[in-house]
């Protein structure tokens, strides 16, 4: 057990799983495969979906206060509704300025779903199992996500109508589940502030402030590769099939990862985990740019997948416990919600710069790349500045 109120906790993730859910299969798979038959053009749809990611980044801090405000629930339960009525009328009525206006609405209640649940998730986690609780939240969405790609996507293609209906049926269910959540506000502090610290608004924002930097980069460095995978696989002559086993050794690498580091985290310090992970995942990358179709034939790929499946462990369990003991404690949602809305920014800058650095140098400039903002992430923590002491980075 992680958390002191796991049935809550249970509830919000509940919600944030077929939130996603229907988030992806529409935007990923519904509007791409069924929107031109509903008479959308591709323009229209790239505008409904931007309109809804954009609203999601740039509302994900000023949405925190908000539910410090009206309260967590309420909010949730907007945003669950006006989901439901972007598919209803997208299938009913499609139009694209209405599309586009009620996306941006959505998306913008959204940027408050992430934040909430993450706050939650930091606010009723046991003692000395923060660093755990906030990372199994981070990942229990991804089979949510899978399925909004791997279910609706051959539904939309073979049977639209079921497809619709599952989304339907998929985001009532979190329409329910808010509606449950409805009188949730999550608390300010266990025991109220510390001494020595005030009350207003911006109060402990410096702290916050310390990790932005650092907050995009680590972002930026895996979003160099998202639009360059089948690239680089071409360039080093591989499938999919070839990807089976070392996928499946990065998976359970980090798994194991995940149980021995968090631990750590937890009960010495978060940067014991965070900088290790820094370091491999900077020599994985340094590997990877030099690492060619010979390399890879000689079981170098299996190098690679271990190297990443224990850094990126160590980074996300790090991480997570060093943001849990930097945010302050009276503004929690809104803090989550801002360093959130960065780390969107450094997944949306890095695939500009991935394939910047693939036109110059290909494969070495991609992955030497990533190599140095990594490094260059270390530094900025192991920087021996008062501003990142008070942020809690120091021992």
């Amino acid at each position: 057990m992680l958390w002191t109120r796991p049935r809550l906790v249970t509830a919000l993730l509940a919600l944030l799983l077929a939130s996603e859910l229907v988030r992806t299969g529409f935007v990923v798979s519904a509007l791409p495969l069924a929107g031109p038959g509903l008479g959308l053009s591709g323009a229209q749809i790239g505008v409904m979906v931007s309109a809804h990611y954009l609203a999601d980044a740039l509302g994900r801090g000023p949405m925190g206060l908000v539910t410090e405000r009206w309260g967590l629930g309420r909010v949730l339960a907007a945003g669950a509704a006006l989901g439901l009525g972007v598919l209803a009328l997208t299938v009913l009525a499609p139009s694209p300025l209405w599309g586009a206006v009620l996306a941006a609405l959505w998306g913008l209640c959204f940027g408050a779903l992430w934040p909430g649940v993450m706050s939650a998730s930091h606010a009723y986690a046991l003692p000395g199992r923060t660093a755990r609780a906030l990372t199994l939240t981070n990942l229990s969405v991804a089979p949510a996500i899978l399925a909004g790609v791997g279910l609706v996507g051959p539904l939309m293609q073979g049977c639209p109508g079921v497809g619709w209906g599952v989304l339907l049926g998929a985001q009532a269910l979190a329409l329910l589940l808010a509606l449950g959540l409805w009188r949730l506000r999550l608390p300010v502090s266990e025991g109220g502030a510390p001494p020595g610290l005030g009350g207003g608004v911006w109060h402990g924002w410096a702290r916050v402030g310390a990790l932005l930097p650092a907050a995009f980069a680590q972002t930026l460095a895996p979003g160099l590769l998202v639009t360059l995978a089948f690239p680089l696989l071409r360039e080093l002559g591989l499938g999919l099939p070839d990807l089976l086993g070392p996928g499946a050794l990065a998976g359970l690498s980090f798994a194991l990862g995940l149980l021995a580091l968090g631990r750590v985290a937890d009960r010495l310090h978060p940067r014991l985990a965070l900088t290790p992970g820094l370091l491999l995942l900077a020599l994985t990358f340094a590997l990877a740019a030099w690492t060619g179709p010979a390399e890879v034939r000689a079981g170098g790929l299996w190098g690679l997948a271990l190297g990443l499946g224990l850094g990126y462990s160590a980074l996300i369990t790090g991480w997570n416990g060093l943001v849990a003991r930097t945010l302050p404690e009276r503004h929690r949602a809104a803090a989550w919600g801002t360093v959130m809305a960065v780390e969107a920014l450094g997944y949306a800058v890095g695939p500009l710069l991935g394939g910047a650095a693939w036109q110059l140098a290909g494969q070495h400039g991609v992955f030497g790349l990533g190599a140095l903002v990594f490094v260059l992430t270390e530094a900025y923590y192991l920087w021996p500045a008062r501003r990142l002491r008070a942020a809690g980075s120091g021992p």
